[in-house]
């Protein structure tokens, strides 16, 4: 169900027989000359609503803006702090539980965001204690992943724009991927950009981590729908 899609005369009954809250989460950055700057936010959206169809929830507005410090300077890329974006989904939050929410599902389509998501679920913890609050960045996806990629990682930790990311948006968003002008590009990320503040810019010029031509839809569906299946367990565990 589309919460904004609901009026105010009845959303107060629906939300006794489906307290489930599901906010998509993305960012606008650079993904490469095939991918949308707001992939995150497609990749996000899409997952969502496949979720709350098997969980019955409401899915919130997408929030549009990410921290991408990383990308900040590539065009197209829109910046906002870890103190605003955590300051943000606590309002967002403390609303929910508010209006009689009890589970709070943030889905992540942004690495960047990691940190504020778990730092604002964190004080959710403290201030609204019973609400169940998830941070979901495509769970068990690692495992996943290796069982279908055909190139090596470019790091351990990132995956942007490759190989692995254009098979999500093939299979959640197709229509948005223009595979003609997929590239590779696969950067030597030097050992200090896991230690220090490091602008994506010293590495990469293209923002792709990988080889974005091996992409197909087959992969994306595998990998997401595991993450799906493992997102609906943690809820109704």
């Amino acid at each position: 169900m589309q919460f904004q899609s609901q009026n105010s005369f009845d959303v107060k009954q629906k939300i006794e027989k489906s307290r489930i809250a599901i906010l998509p989460i993305g960012a606008v950055e650079a993904h490469g000359p095939h991918l949308p700057l707001g992939t995150d936010n497609f990749l996000a959206e899409r997952l969502s609503e496949k979720l709350a169809e098997r969980v019955n929830g409401f899915v919130l507005p997408t929030l549009p803006y990410g921290q991408v410090w990383s990308l900040r300077n590539f065009p197209g890329s829109i910046n906002v702090s870890n103190e605003s974006l955590i300051q943000l989904l606590i309002d967002i939050g403390k609303s929910l539980y508010s209006q009689g929410f009890t589970t709070f599902v943030m889905v992540n389509g942004h690495l960047g965001n990691g940190t504020a998501l778990k730092e604002s679920a964190r004080q959710l913890y403290e201030t609204c204690p019973q609400m169940r609050v998830f941070y979901f960045f495509y769970p068990g996806m690692d495992k996943a992943t290796e069982e279908v990629r055909e190139t090596k990682s470019a790091h351990g930790t990132y995956f942007h724009a490759c190989e692995i990311e254009t098979s999500y948006m093939l299979y959640l968003a197709p229509e948005l991927v223009e595979m003609d002008r997929a590239i590779t590009d696969i950067p030597d990320i030097p050992m200090h950009a896991d230690v220090t503040p490091t602008p994506w810019e010293e590495f990469t010029e293209s923002a792709v981590l990988g080889d974005a031509t091996l992409a197909t839809e087959e992969k994306g569906k595998y990998i997401v729908d595991i993450a799906l299946e493992n997102m609906v367990k943690l809820i109704k565990a």
